[in-house]
């Protein structure tokens, strides 16, 4: 941790936070850019003023050594398309393009996408989207784009996600990336401490294991990174982030389960019932008798309940009770 000389407060219309004093520099180069002013300057830039919103879950991070760190993670190189989405005043987007990265951004707020889009005006190495992720066709944007990597020499077989996303739609994002194994190789996403900690949670035969558990684990390989205290956002969250990746998996190595559709279909109707046994919760599907055969076909009791089961009994018992 690195003490540091407390600074001015920032215009009145921005007293949300005060200025950080202790930064987590896990990846830090010490004399790294003040990124508070940095974030203040860019917030009133041209005569603009634009305060956080709350609404879109906007906190920006103070502290350039994170988003070195965040685009460690992913492995960033010279050459990459990262898919950035949120980039706020542009400081990850900054790290991004310093790596080599071509970078598509995704910004939902029309006057940050501006912003963003005139602090790196100089560079022909960022296309900003004004689009709501959650709605955007990203894939054919980053087919695209790696389409005309390829022809022009640059052979990037698949693209990167590198965000900082607001913390109230990350499950949404998730569910989003994960299933583009063949689009994206990896994503590197800093979100709040506790939803990092459960969705990189691999053990899943636990009370606290939730349909989003399968689904991250059928669709990659996560691994929790490190912790960012709350401290290096601006204005400052009532929670703790962290850094989390997910290595996709390709196609071939998803669970051989014969339709990925009905498969979480039956997770999701498992999980409804989270107390009730197998054999009641998923009823709609077959006969309680059936479901016990083949609970007993896969060595569990007949009384199993969906936190008993791990990904690969899930699968076992899917392709045994759905006929596709």
């Amino acid at each position: 941790m690195l003490s540091l000389t407390p600074r001015p407060l920032p215009p009145p219309f921005l007293l949300q936070s005060p200025p950080p004093r202790r930064l987590l520099l896990l990846a830090a180069k010490r004399g790294a850019e003040d990124d508070y002013h940095a974030t203040i300057r860019t917030l009133n830039a041209n005569g603009r003023r634009h305060a956080p919103r709350k609404s879109l879950g906007q906190h920006y991070m103070l502290n350039s050594g994170i988003n070195d760190a965040l685009a460690g993670v992913a492995g960033v190189e010279e050459g990459d398309v990262v898919l950035e989405i949120g980039p706020g005043t542009g400081s990850l987007t900054n790290a991004l393009i310093n790596a080599g990265a071509t970078v598509i951004a995704v910004e939902k707020d029309p006057q940050m996408a501006m912003l963003v889009k005139d602090r790196f005006a100089s560079t022909d190495r960022l296309t900003v989207l004004k689009e709501d992720f959650t709605k955007c066709h990203i894939r054919s944007h980053i087919i695209s784009l790696l389409e005309k990597k390829n022809s022009s020499g640059a052979e990037p077989k698949y693209a990167k996600v590198v965000s900082n996303i607001p913390f109230n739609i990350s499950t949404e994002v998730v569910k989003k990336l994960l299933p583009l194994g063949d689009v994206f190789s990896d994503v590197a996403l800093l979100l709040q401490d506790e939803t990092a900690i459960r969705l990189s949670d691999v053990s899943l035969r636990s009370s606290e294991c939730r349909p989003i558990n399968i689904f991250v684990n059928f669709y990659s390989d996560p691994q929790y990174k490190f912790k960012v205290e709350r401290t290096n956002f601006f204005p400052q969250p009532n929670v703790d982030a962290a850094i989390i990746r997910f290595k996709l998996k390709q196609v071939a190595e998803y669970p051989p389960v014969t339709s990925p559709k009905s498969f979480f279909s039956m997770i999701n109707s498992a999980f409804n019932g989270k107390r009730k046994m197998l054999r009641k919760s998923l009823q709609h599907i077959c006969p309680s008798i059936e479901i016990e055969a083949a609970l007993t076909n896969i060595g569990l009791p007949v009384t199993s309940r969906p936190g008993d089961l791990s990904l690969d009994d899930f699968v076992r018992l899917h392709n045994l009770l759905v006929k596709v």
